[in-house]
């Protein structure tokens, strides 16, 4: 199939329907980034190694590097998402439902922000292109449980990788700084910290850019009725749009969730939000160079439990990650109704 993107425009010209589901597809990304990136920097901010503003700026800048050379390196992800749910073989009806699940993910990403709970983009747009799938299909013929089970093992693996790394480097950095004086070791966690972010949001992009522009393709695939199987070369011009939405994104937006991570759940000194972030950096590295698809919102909040249990379980606010735990269950059955009777809804009227 031609990817090139002069025959990428010429398609949504002539298809009215592929423009819609891409300026969708384009409007997850930038709700992604304003509220899934702020987990990337949430710790800096509340450690005061960075000011809000400039922590937002270097996040955007971060996110389109991860989205962008991740995607040149491995893009194992993307094809993930593309292979997960079957749309079927009518071109139209395809991406009629395709559109009206991502549009059941902008209304549920966009109620969580409101609320300001750090809910996973991830988990909204696979419940979201499930439920459209099953609309399809009037049941879950539409699933491939085959790719679909990398989602359940991103679950387990981004909880329990990012507390145990969270943990464990947080005891390490613990151990090696213990005998060197208190105003020395902030010295250097300030800036460490602002490294650690950093490379959180980088590898944010690399998770979730990939995700989105998985469905693009799909979107691509089901308009010219190709396999969406097949393995293809990531186009330049795709990882490009991708970045720079998602940095826009993330600059407009993500003070709610700074607080709901940083702030509400552990209260954490520098070494802590250093730790929290190199450990989930490095669940999220093992993902991708995987192609499980996980949540960023899982690896960061998880890793951010790992440290605190270091001092005592009783640093972590359990309230905090209770309510966060009720989004992260409530997404797929909520994100995935909605998918689900959006589809139905624009099947009838389109």
């Amino acid at each position: 199939m031609d990817l090139s993107f002069s025959h990428f425009w010429g398609q949504m010209v002539e298809n009215p329907l592929l423009m819609v589901a891409v300026l969708l597809t384009l409007g997850v990304i930038l709700v992604n980034g304003w509220t899934d990136a702020p987990n990337a920097i949430a710790t800096c901010v509340v450690t005061r190694c960075m000011s809000a503003r400039s922590a937002i700026w270097m996040a955007a800048v971060f996110n389109f590097l991860g989205v962008f050379l991740m995607s040149m390196m491995n893009a194992t992800v993307a094809q993930t998402i593309t292979k997960m749910v079957d749309f079927g073989t009518n071109s139209h009806e395809a991406i009629v439902a395709l559109s009206a699940a991502l549009f059941a993910i902008v209304v549920w990403a966009t109620m969580a922000w409101f609320f300001g709970i750090p809910t996973s983009e991830s988990h909204a747009l696979i419940a979201g292109l499930t439920g459209g799938a099953i609309a399809l299909h009037g049941g879950l013929e539409g699933v491939n449980g085959a790719e679909w089970v990398k989602v359940l093992y991103g679950m387990v693996i981004s909880v329990f990788m990012g507390f145990g790394l969270g943990w464990i480097v947080c005891r390490v950095v613990v151990m090696l700084f213990r005998n060197v004086e208190r105003r020395y070791t902030e010295k250097f966690f300030r800036v460490a910290q602002i490294f650690g972010a950093a490379s959180m949001a980088f590898m944010h992009g690399a998770q979730d850019g990939q995700k989105f522009m998985g469905v693009i393709l799909l979107s691509l695939f089901l308009v010219n009725g190709e396999s969406t199987g097949q393995a293809v070369q990531m186009p330049i011009w795709l990882m490009a749009l991708c970045s720079i939405i998602m940095a826009f994104g993330t600059s407009i937006g993500g003070k709610k969730i700074i607080k709901s991570v940083g702030m509400d759940m552990v209260k954490l000194e520098k070494y802590q939000g250093f730790s929290a972030d190199i450990a989930a950096s490095i669940a999220l590295f093992f993902s991708s160079t995987f192609g499980i698809p996980v949540s960023t919102t899982h690896a960061k909040t998880t890793s951010i439990m790992g440290v605190g249990a270091v001092r005592r379980l009783s640093a972590i606010n359990f309230g905090v990650v209770k309510e966060m735990a009720m989004a992260w269950i409530l997404t797929f059955p909520g994100c995935g109704l909605i998918g689900f009777i959006m589809t139905k809804i624009f099947i009838s009227i389109f």
